[in-house]
This record gives C-alpha cells, structure tokens and sequence, in this order.
C-alpha cells in the first residue's frame, strides 16, 4: 500500500522530488527591495509618528504649576495666570525682613528698591510706622515687583 496510483512516498529528509522545483528568482527578474543609495524613512530618521508632539516639548494646552521653574531667564520661576513672570524673590521674606529690620531698608534692599531703602535707612524707616505699613503691604499686596519689574512669588 506504500505505492497508490503512481504516487511514492517520500521521505522527509530528501526534499522536493526530482519533477518539481522550488519557486525563486526568474533568470532577468530582480527581486524588489532598497535600491543602493536609497534609505526607508524611519523614526531615528527625523520625521515624527501623526499625532505626538515632538520629543522635549509638552503636549498643547500643558502649562506648567505657578512658582515651577520653566528655563526662560526672563520668568525664572513661571508665569502667574495672567501671563506675568514671576520672580525669584518671595513676598513673605521681603514682609518679614520689612517688619523685622525696616528701620534699616533690609526688606527694600533685599527687592532691588535701593533708593527706597536709602530714604528708609536715613528716615529709620519713617520712625518706624512707614517701615510698619510697607511690611504689611509687602505681605497682603499682590501687585509688587522686584528690580526687573516681575511680580513676587508668594
């Protein structure tokens, strides 16, 4: 039974039979592929998958918290919510050293204010009451600036 209507049976381990040959190439067919020269675009190649941002930018719409530092050496700490640059000085240090040695114009001396902190250290700060009241405004305003015209961190 080894032999059915003119069919043998073949062993595994010889390959096709004699009568058959594998597909290939066809004498004068070039198989496709790169041409010399030529290179596929891939990713490391520039161009970006649709639908990501390129890499070291945040996505649209990302704004980083207040008081972040962002890398722009004109808003070293980030923009308030009204596009304002804030500052690297903190309003509750300048409130404190403004009640504390007021007398002397270490809180003025301490935002760039130096003519301000000139008038307060001949003045022994206005007798004390304006070195008082500039300590306190210092502390609940929101509208103060340092000596480069940005708002005071909180």
């Amino acid at each position: 039974m080894s032999e059915q209507q003119g069919h043998e049976q073949q062993d595994p381990k010889q390959g096709p039979q004699q009568g058959y040959q594998q597909p290939g190439p066809q004498p004068g067919y070039q198989q496709p592929g790169p041409q010399p020269g030529y290179q596929q675009p891939g990713p490391e190649s520039g161009y970006q998958q649709p639908g990501y941002p390129p890499p070291g930018f945040p996505p649209p719409g990302y704004y980083p918290p207040p008081g972040t530092y962002t890398g722009d050496p004109n808003a070293p700490y980030g923009y308030d919510p009204y596009g304002r640059p804030y500052s690297d000085k903190s309003k509750v240090i300048a409130g404190i050293l403004q009640l504390t040695l007021g007398g002397f114009g270490v809180g003025r001396f301490y935002l760039g204010n130096v003519g301000m902190g000139l008038a307060q250290l001949f003045t022994c700060g206005g007798l004390g009451v304006w070195s008082l009241i500039d300590g306190i405004l210092l502390l609940t305003g929101n509208d103060h600036t340092d000596e480069h015209g940005r708002i005071l961190r909180s």
